[in-house]
């Protein structure tokens, strides 16, 4: 992926920057805010978004930003559409999931097949960070998260898990 992010045309209207009183309009904005975050965290690779220090909430090029009201709506939406979750109770921090588990386990399970892991074992430093997984919807994702979709595949019977002497040397045999 690219270490710069292409900003949507959407990003640079004025009225972006004000949560719309107007519930049809409100629902699509709130839409595109969050294609914007998830977009942006998923192209640079960065996997939780520090709501008081993100970037996102200010357009310098048109002097426009969101109010910290409407930061929390956009958050709470963002949440509630299952690809984000809060780290803390506080809710400063939000862990992005680039991919839901669901998503993530099928991706996974895609790759193991067509790269011969079937009654195969690989590490989960390779799922993560081997040379196999460039540009795969999960490499460099949050260990948690790769560990959620892991469990989903090993609770329907796709893979099993073997514990190593680190978090990354645990094994999985896919079958």
């Amino acid at each position: 992926m690219s270490d710069q992010f292409e900003f949507p045309p959407f990003y640079s209207f004025p009225p972006f920057f004000t949560i719309q009183p107007n519930l049809t309009t409100r629902e699509k904005q709130l839409g595109l805010w969050r294609e914007l975050i998830l977009g942006y965290h998923t192209n640079l690779k960065i996997k939780s978004l520090i709501v008081h220090d993100c970037p996102l909430w200010k357009n310098n090029a048109i002097g426009r930003e969101l109010s910290h009201e409407d930061i929390k709506k956009v958050m709470i939406d963002f949440v509630k559409s299952g690809h984000g979750e809060w780290v803390d109770d506080a809710n400063t921090r939000c862990r992005i999931l680039w991919r839901k588990p669901e998503q993530l386990a099928s991706d996974i399970y895609e790759w193991a097949e067509k790269n011969g892991y079937i009654n195969s074992v690989c590490t989960v430093f390779e799922l993560h960070s081997g040379e196999d997984v460039n540009g795969m919807s999960f490499e460099g994702a949050d260990e948690e998260l790769l560990r959620r979709a892991l469990s989903i595949l090993e609770k329907g019977g796709s893979c099993t898990i073997f514990k190593g002497d680190t978090s990354y040397e645990d094994g999985i045999k896919f079958f």
